[in-house]
């Protein structure tokens, strides 16, 4: 082999290798934004709705639009959520699914809509006390240890597709 041969051979091999460097820094930062879309759209939107849930029960239901506003929160993260990680290739068939099953069961709450806010029965603040017990029950509320990282939220969100109830009560 020539010594043009080798200078070739040599710069291609280095090319080649950030290439590969660049292509694992992408996918480690596309990653990092699908975990965060979760983490603070999904898993800290459900915790903050488990303490307005606690706040109105206390409250005797005085302003219910800040748990069903809150909720619309909810739902809009893990719709965002899927869609970023469809988006980006990251997101596997069975996240999708836990997730997909999570929106329906969490749609079934009242929650408001665009110009419009629900009307809570006695019936609805009995579920939303339910939601908040298995909210508690799953590790997603207030002054409970959270773990920020996306294997975490998912067994917290597999487990919370166990426990409501489909219809509800």
């Amino acid at each position: 082999m020539g010594e043009r041969s080798k200078l070739v051979l040599g710069i291609s091999i280095g090319l080649n290798i950030i290439l590969v460097i660049i292509v694992a820094w992408g996918m480690i930062k596309m990653n990092f934004v699908k975990e965060q879309v979760f983490v603070t759209e999904v898993q800290n939107n459900l915790v903050e709705l488990e303490g307005l849930i606690a706040n109105q029960m206390d409250e005797d239901w005085s302003e219910p639009n800040l748990v069903t506003t809150e909720l619309g929160d909810v739902l809009n993260g893990i719709w965002l959520g899927i869609t970023t990680g469809e988006q980006l290739g990251t997101l596997s068939k069975n996240d999708k699914e836990v997730l997909e099953h999570l929106y329906s069961k969490l749609n079934q709450y009242p929650h408001d809509e665009l110009y419009s806010f629900a009307d809570l029965t006695e019936e609805d603040k009995q579920n939303f006390e339910d939601l908040r017990k298995t909210l508690r029950e799953v590790g997603l509320g207030l002054k409970l240890t959270i773990s920020a990282n996306m294997d975490s939220f998912m067994s917290q969100a597999e487990a919370l597709n166990n426990k409501i109830d489909t219809p509800m009560k």
